[in-house]
């Protein structure tokens, strides 16, 4: 199985990059965020839980995080792999993930981390909270703390995949197309490995 951790800050391009990687791996694309939104906008129990620390910018709780995770993976049987776009975002997380994989007899083949500087993140997510709607791109204070939580909270992870030689940084900055093509050839050099 190719399972991909695809990683980066705030508005990096995780979920534009990680539809594009499904649709040529065949992958299963597992997001939080989406997770958490469809949840919230459902007005679940695990919504009305997640979307009171997503106001303020913050991260759901990792035990939270962990079982909606893997309740939605086990959802999906028989397949190539998986995209985890916005986990694991703590070391706590990333530990799960390696326990719940080996039980399925596999592991994470790689973590795509994509980078981008602060102040590029800043505009490209303001200019999504227009587009969207969504109201945590569309307060200056809240992408702050945002990005504060990410470089404290989950920047640590990195290193956590980096010990096993499993981390690749790819610039996050240019067309889309372009990105693309970097995350495909560090995928296509890992699998040939």
């Amino acid at each position: 199985m190719l399972n991909i951790v695809l990683f980066g800050p705030p508005g990096s391009g995780k979920g534009t990059q990680a539809a594009k990687l499904v649709d040529k791996y065949n992958l299963v694309h597992l997001s939080t965020g989406d997770i958490f939104r469809a949840n919230i906008k459902g007005e679940t129990e695990l919504g009305k839980l997640a979307k009171s620390y997503l106001d303020q910018g913050q991260l759901v709780p990792d035990e939270v995080t962990i079982h909606i995770l893997q309740s939605e993976a086990d959802k999906h049987t028989g397949v190539n792999g998986f995209i985890f776009d916005g986990f694991p975002r703590t070391i706590q997380q990333a530990e799960a993930l390696d326990a719940y994989l080996a039980a399925r007899n596999t592991s994470v083949s790689m973590m795509l981390s994509l980078e981008v500087e602060e102040e590029e993140l800043k505009k490209r997510l303001l200019l999504r909270g227009k587009d969207s709607g969504r109201a945590d791109d569309q307060n200056p204070e809240v992408i702050q703390n945002r990005i504060n939580v990410y470089h404290r909270d989950t920047a640590p992870a990195k290193a956590y995949y980096t010990q096993q030689n499993k981390y690749k940084a790819v610039n996050g900055v240019g067309a889309i197309d372009d990105i693309f093509d970097l995350l495909c050839a560090e995928i296509d050099a890992g699998a040939s490995k």
